[in-house]
């Protein structure tokens, strides 16, 4: 028994101990999953068997990913702190295949619940995960989250499956969610929940109509509610602006594959070849024309003035540190 093992189970400690070798009984669910793996090994033993005298460029990169993440987590926390349950509620279980999914909005994961609905069966009957509506794929249980599980079941599956996130550019991630969110004439729900309490808080005589609608929120008093102390007191972030790190905890969790929304789709085969499924679902493409690239992000900073931006950056610091995203040029921090 690991020491991983005896803290979780005591405490819902995580660490970053793996185990290379498995026993083989890894749970099962009732349900079975559409087609089945090419290979006997779990995708973590398949990950961690790969040749070390022949490794491909890709496992190297995927291993350096892990290698940062790990000297970056011992260099900017001191203080190891308890994993508790609804830190998992964003770890998407799938044991047909022995897969834990930490999703983060913005980062492509309706198309990763998609394709993980088509793996767990709950696909209803369809094989393109495109054909599966976005509103069905975040559909409250559809898919079950590592937080519903008993203490020992959350540490049996975070020793014995594949765990991966997949991360961005946090300030292209933010616009993309501004955006989203606040340009959108079909978000009301958002504009009504945030937009309405912006506006009242951070803009100075505001309409009757603007409190009422809360639809013409400005990127820069989205950037002044951000790192308005008051918000996070009032309430935790929502999950599409909250920090990957406190969505995900690479730090309690050992993630096995970092992926990243720049490198989505080789990333992506990656992880369904180490699952063996990748002869039976492909990651759907994506358009390029609606993405927040980096050009767009500098746009959206050029009206944040340098004291907003040295803030929002202090931030989402450790989500460029845990990831190894460079500070944007754009930046004026000095």
């Amino acid at each position: 028994m690991t020491c991983c093992q005896i803290l979780f189970r005591k405490s819902f400690l995580g660490c970053f101990d793996k185990l290379v070798e498995e026993n083989g009984s890894s749970p099962q669910g009732s349900r079975q999953a559409r087609g089945s793996r090419k290979s006997v090994r779990s995708p973590l033993q398949t990950l961690y068997a790969t040749d070390p005298m022949d490794p491909s460029p890709l496992h190297l990169m995927h291993q350096a990913r892990r290698e940062l993440l790990q000297d970056a987590c011992r260099s900017h926390t001191h203080k190891r702190r308890v994993l508790i349950p609804d830190d998992l509620k964003h770890v998407i279980v799938d044991d047909q295949h022995g897969l834990l999914y930490c999703y983060v909005p913005k980062v492509a994961c309706t198309n990763w619940k998609r394709v993980l609905l088509v793996l767990t069966g709950e696909s209803g009957g369809l094989h393109d995960p495109l054909q599966i509506p976005a509103n069905e794929a975040h559909a409250p249980g559809r898919l079950r989250a590592l937080s519903e599980y008993s203490a020992p079941e959350i540490n049996r599956r975070l020793r014995a499956y594949l765990k991966f996130l997949f991360v961005r550019e946090p300030f292209e991630r933010l616009v993309s969610a501004y955006r989203n969110k606040f340009t959108r004439s079909y978000n009301t729900a958002f504009h009504r929940r945030y937009g309405t309490r912006i506006i009242r808080k951070h803009r100075h005589e505001p309409r009757p109509e603007a409190l009422e609608r809360g639809d013409d929120v400005s990127f820069t008093e989205f950037v002044r509610y951000l790192v308005d102390p008051s918000t996070r007191r009032e309430e935790p972030f929502n999950e599409h602006w909250e920090r990957a790190h406190a969505l995900c905890h690479p730090c309690l969790i050992g993630y096995d594959v970092v992926g990243k929304y720049e490198t989505l789709h080789e990333d992506a085969d990656y992880v369904l070849r180490l699952a063996g499924v990748d002869d039976h679902v492909t990651f759907p493409s994506t358009a390029g024309s609606a993405r927040t690239t980096g050009d767009m992000a500098a746009d959206f900073f050029k009206n944040i003035n340098p004291e907003l931006q040295k803030k929002l950056y202090d931030l989402y610091s450790m989500d460029f540190l845990l990831f190894n995203y460079s500070t944007p040029a754009y930046l004026q921090l000095t």
